[in-house]
């Protein structure tokens, strides 16, 4: 909770630190590669830094936490910081970092603010940074205590057991330890980093969901080549379809993520785009091994059925439930299509599906995908409660929960 005497302070400067906050958070990452290249080099999304989207990320987070803690401070904003501390833990983040972006990030707004920047203003916004930063790093150590890891040591060395070509854009890896050990549990809907190794030396991570059910020697990922391989935006995923084989070694993190499957016999609804069925995979393919018999309502868009990586093995898995639903979008339009029960030309339309009370929705796809299906849900009447949706990138949604 902020303090007594700082509230009125930030309530009186959140205006324009809001209104600055972008530049902030864009001088900050400046000063911070000035500094450190190697952040840059192997830690940091050079994609993401590229195309702005990291500093928009940073400011929505930083004025999200700051809106709640004036605004509603009997509210803690749980899911806000579950998602940035499930990425830091996939990345190895420590305590020790956060003291080196406080560094950086103050040097940036006394900059951009100017004299504005009181120290009273400073003493006010370094509360809210700590309160902040805190709470990731008590979030962190328990992911990192779950996984059995000690701070920041969630690397492993995998080997590509198997390499299959889903779609033209999408490949699928199958990892074992190289040590021999079993690869280890996880939650239906998580996600893994991985290491690589690019050709001017940097070692750049991404984020990749577990596309199988848990209980198996092995882990499976998907990764679908991003648009823009010239470029930093895809250049892992373009490296790992051009280069990854059977027999080569990767550098995988712990598995870590929220968007996971809830315990309990209630309803689910499933929705996925593009690639963003590949957790929603994982959760079907542990409720078909589990016998689940929980209703199910699984829907999914893409370009076209052969843009959609997984399909024959999405339909089989719906079909091993014995109380579940498909519907199927293709935007360029479908072709008589006998195998799945629903298909349907256009986009996704959450409003034409029957979905039943007390249902909880999992949502994963592009950033105007998962804002448009979720205001269709909250018209529909779910709780926002029962909503939950990961996004693959900087998450531009942060405290709007």
């Amino acid at each position: 909770m902020l303090s007594a005497q700082s509230a009125p302070v930030i309530r009186a400067t959140l205006p324009a630190v809001g209104a600055a906050v972008e530049d902030i958070a864009g001088l900050f990452y400046r000063k911070l590669f000035a500094a450190h290249p190697e952040l840059l080099r192997d830690l940091f999304n050079r994609g993401n830094q590229a195309n702005g989207e990291q500093r928009k990320a940073l400011a929505g987070s930083i004025a999200a936490f700051a809106g709640l803690l004036v605004e509603r401070p009997d509210v803690r904003p749980d899911a806000l910081l579950g998602r940035i501390a499930n990425k830091h833990a996939s990345l190895g983040i420590t305590s020790e970092q956060y003291k080196l972006v406080h560094r950086h990030l103050f040097a940036a707004i006394a900059e951009v603010l100017g004299d504005a920047f009181t120290p009273e203003a400073a003493a006010a916004w370094d509360e809210v940074y700590w309160l902040m930063a805190n709470a990731l790093i008590a979030t962190e150590a328990r992911l990192y205590q779950e996984a059995g890891v000690a701070e920041g040591e969630v690397w492993r060395r995998m080997v590509i057991a198997e390499r299959r070509e889903e779609t033209p854009d999408a490949v699928s890896l199958v990892l074992r330890r190289a040590d021999g050990l079993p690869a280890g549990p996880f939650l239906p809907g998580q996600y893994v980093s991985v290491q690589a190794e690019l050709p001017d030396g940097a070692r750049q991570i991404r984020q990749y969901s577990l596309s199988a059910a848990p209980g198996r020697p092995w882990w499976r990922i998907t990764v679908k080549r991003v648009a823009g391989d010239a470029g930093p935006q895809g250049e892992v995923s373009s490296w790992l379809h051009a280069h990854a084989k059977v027999g080569d070694v990767l550098t995988v993190s712990a598995p870590f993520g929220d968007l996971v499957l809830p315990e309990g016999d209630g309803p689910l609804l499933l929705a996925s785009a593009g690639i963003g069925a590949t957790p929603m995979l994982s959760i079907l393919d542990h409720l078909a091994a589990t016998g689940s018999s929980r209703r199910v309502t699984v829907v999914h868009g893409d370009r076209s059925p052969g843009d959609h990586a997984h399909r024959e093995e999405q339909l089989r898995l719906v079909r091993a439930l014995p109380d579940a639903r498909l519907r199927l979008w293709y935007e360029d339009g479908v072709a008589p299509d006998t195998a799945a029960p629903e298909v349907a030309a256009g986009r996704v339309d959450v409003g034409a599906l029957d979905l039943p009370e007390g249902l909880t929705a999992f949502l994963c796809g592009p950033l105007p995908y998962l804002r448009a299906v979720r205001g269709d849900l909250l018209r529909l009447g779910v709780p926002a409660a029962a909503i939950h949706y990961e996004v693959f990138g900087p998450d531009l949604w942060l405290g709007q929960e």
